[in-house]
């Protein structure tokens, strides 16, 4: 779904539920039945590594980014705790007060709410649905969406509060797809922005939502702050504003909770645990996640996607480079117990996750040999293999604001030394890390997904429909008819057992062409103000509920009283991170 520069950001198959609890009042602060709605007022202030990209759901790369649009769009309904992906039991109305099936199974009737409206006072109607999908299916938008509504054929207008969505064929998922990916937009705001202009609109930048929070300011590298909608039509939220504050050196994040300059820090790791949990201010507060990180290998000239990497689109040398990886001794160097070895596209929370598939095998003598056989020896003793008078050498790339991924950077560089390759490590700021994704431009790189709960949003990331070219979130440009095969067989197949062993085998398909070395799973923790009390927080994002977030009155600080039009946030230190 979503990149994370801390991390860069997807669906469940018939049967299948995560096996993840919504933690509800987690927080020593909690009471057993949370705040009344109305009860919280104050600012909550969530620290970060890192800025987002855009604010325009079709568009962005970013989990920060996500974690802001999703207070400030509404979707069409909610998914139930279990995040349960086939059907529509348990998911909760939110743009859409009700829905219906039409007898074959190919069409819902959505009916909006006809007390929403956009924040500009201009009410929701059916056809903002009928153009948001328009707008992310048409090529010149470029959405990494897209692949994941590839079965949605349409959107028909019944009467100004009804949408209809019209399905190519039936499949389990078909209700996910729809309310998890479409953030319904305004018409009347962006339909004369061109489509391949959409990221360069002010829009991107000051968005206009329907959601419970609306847009105030965002100062790039430094602060998007959120202010309550008081008069929304599903109820105002229970704090006055929430702010995102960018703090350039991840190390030090957690301090920010420490010493009350923040309220939440989304990752903790190393010696900060041990800082926090000794805090008489902030507590830690473990949460179910959806993440991986991986090592993806660009298998397409830097220069000209047209062409093929000059040495890694030779699979039997990025199954050598595999090979040399010591992923678990890697995996505990850096994470230690916050951490578990890659197994691959897919997450331990995901019903198809199958550990017994090796994602890879270390064992550095063969590693050795496979490169011998092609070709790369160290004839003139440097260290360092060549061919052809070529040394073996590429480019690691790393977002600065992931220590993890710093950490690990250096380990396999220094693993790959051992088997003769010449790996330069980039640490770059991260809109850079991703820019440079987006466009290519880049030989590997240490990156982090957060993924769907459906296992077949693989296809966002993996998928030849998800390649860059297409706008999609395939960088490192893999394409494989069989493992695109498997994928949609599974996400089509009602039978579970035959669908989780289609998964199976497109697990099996894209481990063996050494598409990617996925690295690690994180155990995720977050460094949490006492005084905050925290509902609703999903595996698939944990900012899911901060408009029920609440601060008690007997625990507001100054900044909480500040009226709605003043909002304000304390200057970020020189400032553990993330994925």
């Amino acid at each position: 779904m979503a990149t994370n520069p801390d991390f860069t950001m997807p669906n469940l198959r018939a049967g299948s539920r995560i096996a993840a609890v919504v933690f509800t009042c987690l927080l020593a602060a909690c009471s057993e039945q949370g705040a009344h709605p109305n009860e919280g007022r104050g600012t909550v202030i969530i620290a970060t590594a890192a800025d987002a990209d855009f604010l325009l759901p079709p568009v962005l790369q970013t989990v920060q980014g996500k974690q802001v649009v999703d207070q400030v769009f509404d979707y069409l309904a909610d998914p139930p705790a279990s995040l349960s992906t086939v059907g529509d039991g348990g998911y909760a109305p939110r743009l859409a007060r009700s829905w219906s099936w039409s007898a074959d199974s190919l069409s819902i009737a959505f009916e909006l709410n006809p007390a929403a409206r956009w924040h500009d006072g201009t009410p929701v109607r059916a056809s903002d649905v009928r153009f948001t999908l328009d707008l992310i299916k048409d090529p010149q938008t470029a959405s990494s969406l897209a692949p994941s509504l590839s079965d949605v054929d349409s959107i028909s207008v019944r009467d100004s509060v009804t949408a209809v969505v019209w399905f190519a064929r039936r499949s389990p998922e078909q209700f996910f797809q729809v309310i998890f990916n479409l953030a319904v937009l305004p018409e009347h705001l962006l339909a004369s922005v061109p489509r391949d202009k959409l990221r360069e609109s002010d829009f991107a930048q000051h968005p206009v939502g329907s959601g419970r929070f609306r847009f105030s300011r965002w100062e790039k590298g430094s602060v998007i702050e959120l202010v309550a909608d008081t008069a929304n039509f599903r109820g105002r939220p229970s704090i006055d504003r929430v702010i995102w504050s960018t703090t350039p050196d991840p190390t030090t994040l957690w301090a920010r909770v420490v010493n009350e300059e923040a309220d939440f820090v989304e990752i903790v790791r190393g010696d900060a645990v041990a800082k926090v949990a000794a805090s008489s201010v902030a507590t830690l507060m473990p949460y179910p996640s959806l993440d991986y990180g991986y090592v993806q290998f660009n298998l397409r000239d830097k220069g000209s996607a047209r062409r093929p990497h000059a040495l890694l689109s030779d699979v039997a040398l990025r199954r050598a480079l595999s090979l040399g990886v010591d992923v678990r001794s890697t995996v505990r160097n850096v994470l230690d117990t916050l951490g578990y070895p890659g197994i691959g596209p897919v997450v331990r929370a995901q019903s198809t996750a199958d550990t017994t598939l090796t994602a890879n095998s270390f064992d550095q003598v063969k590693a050795g040999e496979l490169l011998d056989s092609l070709g790369w020896r160290d004839t003139n003793g440097d260290g360092v293999r060549e061919r052809g008078g070529k040394p073996l050498r590429f480019a690691l790339s790393t977002p600065i604001s992931s220590a993890t991924r710093r950490q690990m950077a250096v380990l396999l560089q220094a693993q790959w030394k051992q088997l003769g390759v010449d790996v330069t490590i980039e640490e770059l700021e991260p809109n850079t890390f991703f820019e440079r994704l987006r466009a290519g431009n880049f030989d590997a790189a240490l990156n982090a997904w957060h993924t769907d709960p459906t296992p077949s949003s693989a296809r966002q990331s993996w998928g030849s429909a998800a390649l860059p070219e297409k706008g999609g979130s395939n960088f490192g440009g893999y394409s494989s008819a069989a493992f695109d095969a498997y994928l949609d067989s599974a996400a089509t197949s009602f039978d579970p057992a035959r669908s989780k062993q289609l998964y199976r085998q497109a697990y099996k398909q894209i481990i063996s062409d050494a598409a990617a070395i996925w690295l690690y799973e994180p155990r995720l923790t977050a460094a949490v103000n006492r005084r905050l009390n925290i509902t609703g927080v999903r595996a698939d994002a944990w900012w899911a509920g901060i408009p029920d977030w609440s601060i008690a009155p007997d625990k507001r600080i100054a900044r909480d009283r500040l009226p709605l039009s003043a909002g304000t946030v304390p200057a970020a230190p020189a400032a553990d991170s993330a994925k």
